[in-house]
């Protein structure tokens, strides 16, 4: 096996891609896909402030690295779940990435680290809140950040709020939201949004790239990550996806990133159209009485938005331990 450019031995084959590449050129190749991804869809400008969203996993790591090897002006933000050991070694190996990869870089160690603890500032966690408000853990977990994330994004006046989402996760997202038809959903994948009703802009520039990507980007560049799978994920429908689509894509490499980037360019503008004027009727979205979250949710003729509304009730539980939550749910 030998590198498609230099003919150097080779240390990982992209099948979809029919190449292989040395060490070099992988970490190249990489990078170059996520230049090219910013550029096609316009996720930012030079000059741009970026907030990476980071998790301790292998892609929002490898994002953070390659945004700040490209030039970009990137901070990171790291939220703590209180999922049990996983958030603390998740939050152990963000740590460990800042002092080995951004405080050396000298003129860049400007880069900086947000860290938000759910427990410590808001008086609950994802196990807790999904057992006091009957969410699926994931549910409670992707209300939480998603709150969090775009609360930073505007309070600290950054142009685009960046996400590590990769190929096989948007191919699985795309994938459930056809099998159900999710108009509403369809109609707003696209890798990048736009800032909109108080929103920040949002953007994805790790589509163009794998999982397996993604690690062996990790492992050559030498930044350690969070392996083990969070212990909520257990019975998660997009799992499922992710591994109907992988059996696919080992019979047929590049059915993936072809019916990703298909729906991309043939049919999202088509569900956007369609999806135009769907929401007639629904409430404007308004200030949330407590956080000043743009929302369209209503207590007792009050705008309060779905953050605000699980936290209070989270809060006010007695905390619930993720193993005790595991044993309730089985």
């Amino acid at each position: 096996m030998k590198c498609r450019v230099c003919r150097a031995p080779g240390v990982i084959d992209i099948r979809r891609h029919n190449a292989n590449f040395c060490a070099d050129h992988f970490l190249r190749y990489c990078r170059e896909q996520v230049a090219r991804t910013i550029k096609e869809f316009d996720m930012a400008a030079p000059g741009d402030r970026l907030l990476v969203a980071v998790s301790g996993g292998k892609d929002s790591l490898a994002l953070w690295d390659i945004l700040l090897e490209l030039g970009y002006d990137v901070d990171g933000l790291y939220v703590g779940l209180g999922i049990g050991d996983y958030s603390d070694v998740s939050g152990t190996y963000v740590q460990n990435f800042v002092s080995t990869f951004l405080e050396p870089r000298g003129e860049r160690s400007t880069t900086t680290l947000t860290h938000i603890d759910l427990r410590s500032e808001y008086d609950y966690d994802v196990p807790t809140a999904a057992d006091a408000t009957g969410r699926a853990p994931c549910s409670a977990c992707g209300l939480s950040k998603r709150h969090l994330f775009d609360k930073a994004a505007r309070e600290g006046d950054y142009d685009v709020l960046v996400t590590g989402h990769n190929l096989d996760d948007e191919a699985a997202v795309l994938y459930g939201n056809v099998m159900k038809w999710q108009i509403d959903y369809l109609a707003r994948q696209r890798p990048v949004l736009a800032a909109e009703n108080g929103f920040p802009k949002k953007a994805k520039p790790l589509v163009r790239l794998s999982e397996r990507e993604t690690a062996a980007y990790c492992v050559l560049r030498g930044i350690d990550y969070q392996v083990e799978e969070c212990p909520m994920a257990a019975g998660n429908r997009h799992l499922e996806y992710k591994h109907a689509l992988a059996a696919a894509e080992e019979a047929s490499p590049g059915m993936k990133q072809a019916f990703y980037f298909g729906y991309l360019r043939d049919a999202a503008e088509l569900f956007e159209q369609s999806n135009d004027g769907a929401p007639d009727g629904a409430p404007a979205l308004l200030a949330c009485e407590s956080c000043g979250s743009p929302t369209s949710g209503d207590t007792n003729g009050q705008p309060r938005c779905a953050f605000c509304r699980l936290s209070q009730r989270a809060a006010a539980a007695e905390p619930v331990p993720v193993e005790l939550l595991q044993t309730r749910r089985r």
